[in-house]
């Protein structure tokens, strides 16, 4: 993991301070996103290695057990973040950075909204149902059926928000986002 070597000590430490500043802002950025600081600073330190690393190694650069690599890299394979590759001559598993930032917020987001997405929809869909049944059941009471039409409405205004969420997931998902708003 050390690329730094045959650099002088002045070299090493400047590029180390500018790495680790970058490490620090890709951890506090993960942060805002749910992910812990801990963890972006996992996929930091993986983003500036020259190639795959082992549990073992990132745990001993990190100063971090190998549970907690485990968990940190789980995540982030979750995520999409980084991949599981094979390397010759070894038999630990080894991981690389997917250096894709686009990708990788695409990924992430599609992810968690999807899963969000899904658990609102199932709820608001039992509601809708749940009041329409009401209205049938109570139609000779206009006060409640009053009542009742309005929730029906915000319902479906909420359900058509969700239905544009699933189109923009959709567009992370197969990149036309990036048709709408391209990448640099």
């Amino acid at each position: 993991m050390n690329d730094l070597e045959g650099l002088l000590p002045e070299q090493i430490e400047k590029i180390s301070k500018a790495r680790e500043r970058v490490i620090d802002s890709i951890g506090k950025n993960m942060d805002l996103y749910g992910i812990t600081l801990s963890i972006g600073h996992l996929y930091g330190y993986m983003y500036f290695n020259e190639g795959p690393v082992t549990l073992d190694e990132l745990s001993s650069t990190m100063g971090m057990s190998k549970t907690s690599m485990s968990t940190g890299v789980r995540t982030l394979l979750d995520l999409k973040m980084i991949d599981k590759v094979w390397g010759k001559g070894t038999r630990k598993d080894l991981f690389e950075v997917v250096p894709d930032w686009h990708q990788n917020f695409s990924d992430y987001f599609s992810i968690k909204w999807r899963k969000a997405v899904e658990g609102n929809m199932t709820a608001l869909n039992k509601s809708l149902t749940e009041i329409r049944q009401m209205q049938t059941d109570y139609a000779d009471e206009p006060d409640l059926s009053r009542l009742l039409h309005t929730d029906e409405l915000k319902i479906e205004e909420a359900i058509k928000y969700y239905r544009w969420l699933l189109k923009l997931i959709e567009a992370l998902e197969t990149g036309k986002i990036f048709e709408l708003i391209p990448k640099e």
